[in-house]
């Protein structure tokens, strides 16, 4: 047996967070909300996706952020990204202890660690 691939991340966030979810995830980001199975949307939470990452963003009724453990998501154009979130509230804190890989953190509307990496630069992409 071996793993084939990533089906989808989840994280967490605190309840009513859908909102500000739709706004980062949706608005800022770029990823379009994904309608949840039928089964599912009682619970609360969003989805989203772009055809190749998917994101699920379930709700934890005693939230605590993810401040360590993180998503890292490759992105087209790093810098005006990072001015996008910046203008928004949401600065981008570049992390530069690979020197060859372009990328930074920023946090989500509910502390969340979330890394964006410029792409071509992706650990698995320059090995």
């Amino acid at each position: 047996m071996e793993i084939v691939g990533l089906d989808h991340v989840q994280i967490a966030m605190p309840p009513g967070g859908e909102a500000a979810a739709r706004r980062f995830y949706g608005e800022l980001l770029g990823l379009a909300e994904i309608e949840k199975p039928a089964a599912l949307q009682g619970r609360g939470g969003c989805w989203f996706g772009n055809g190749r990452v998917q994101l699920h963003l379930g709700i934890q009724a005693n939230f605590v952020p993810a401040t360590k453990a993180h998503p890292a998501f490759l992105v087209r154009d790093l810098a005006a990204l990072s001015a996008t979130l910046a203008a928004a509230g949401f600065p981008l804190k570049p992390d530069e202890s690979v020197p060859e890989r372009q990328r930074g953190h920023v946090f989500d509307p509910f502390g969340n660690r979330i890394e964006l990496i410029q792409d071509g630069d992706g650990f698995q992409q320059r090995e």
